[in-house]
């Protein structure tokens, strides 16, 4: 069953944001995929994105950490607007976010201890020593057993792989967490403990979450707030509920279709909507 895991979720501090995009413009030749969006993400909340195919869900992750340069607009992340920083300035906020790709991107010749270390061996500069003894702790705090440390991605479930790219995202202790679908993939049961997990590490750490998913049960469980793309802007953000009730074609057939219902049956009341 598909339920809010954290008794007492942590409240975003609403005055406090993070991430701030305004006006923001994206063009592929042509084709305009985002025109006068904005959004804001604020500090401890789990923010979801959503849309139909070509609503650039994905495009807009890529802008906001620095992958894809907008066409106009401006985006504000952590008070730092990446490209009018120098390149060291930026490398310093970038290490302040961590990211997790759809399909993990997990190097396949390192092990699993060797993937989380490398950021800390390349950003933190510690030795390599220090790394992987600190590696181990992050795959732990992720739920994945000692001798996961040794294997490689190719020798594991989509689940454990899944775990060991949220160990690499976490492992510079990052102030902003994005995620792009990450229960794609995952069988009912891994994804349900997936969203568990990001519920419960956000509680203990603190950090924000950006999430791309299209995945009704991980909105349900995990998220403070959901936002909908359409007609190449942010068409509605806010509780779950009050998204639910948007009098668009779209947000009604993906909330209030079947699908859609039987995530709000077996989600049940929730502490922070209640």
């Amino acid at each position: 069953m598909t339920e809010r895991y954290s008794e007492m979720p942590q409240q975003p501090e609403r005055d406090e944001a993070v991430i701030r995009v305004q006006g923001l413009v994206n063009r592929f030749g042509d084709n305009v995929v985002h025109e006068g969006l904005d959004l804001t993400l604020y500090r401890g909340e789990i923010l979801g994105v959503v849309g139909g195919s070509g609503t650039g869900k994905s495009v807009l992750l890529r802008s906001i950490v620095g992958l894809k340069r907008p066409n106009d607009g401006t985006v504000e992340v952590l008070n730092q607007r990446l490209n009018e920083l120098s390149e060291s300035q930026r490398s310093q906020v970038e290490r302040r976010f961590g990211v997790l790709f759809q399909r993990g991107a997990l190097f396949s010749s390192l092990n699993l201890q060797e993937n989380v270390a490398l950021p800390l061996i390349e950003h933190a500069k510690l030795s390599r020593e220090e790394a992987e003894y600190l590696a181990r702790i992050k795959l732990s705090l992720v739920g994945l057993p000692p001798h996961a440390a040794r294997q490689f991605p190719e020798s594991l479930s989509g689940g454990m792989v899944k775990r060991a790219a949220l160990a690499r995202a976490l492992a510079l202790d990052p102030d902003i967490l994005f995620l792009d679908e990450p229960t794609a993939g995952l069988d009912p049961i891994g994804a349900a403990a997936f969203d568990q997990l990001l519920v419960t590490l956000r509680d203990a750490m603190g950090f924000s979450v950006f999430l791309v998913t299209h995945d009704l049960d991980t909105l349900y469980a995990a998220c403070d707030r959901v936002a909908v793309l359409s007609q190449k802007r942010v068409l509605v953000v806010d509780t779950l509920e009050n998204v639910a009730k948007t009098d668009d074609e779209w947000v009604q057939d993906y909330f209030n279709g079947p699908r859609g219902r039987a995530a709000q049956r077996s989600a049940g009341p929730t502490s922070s909507q209640e």
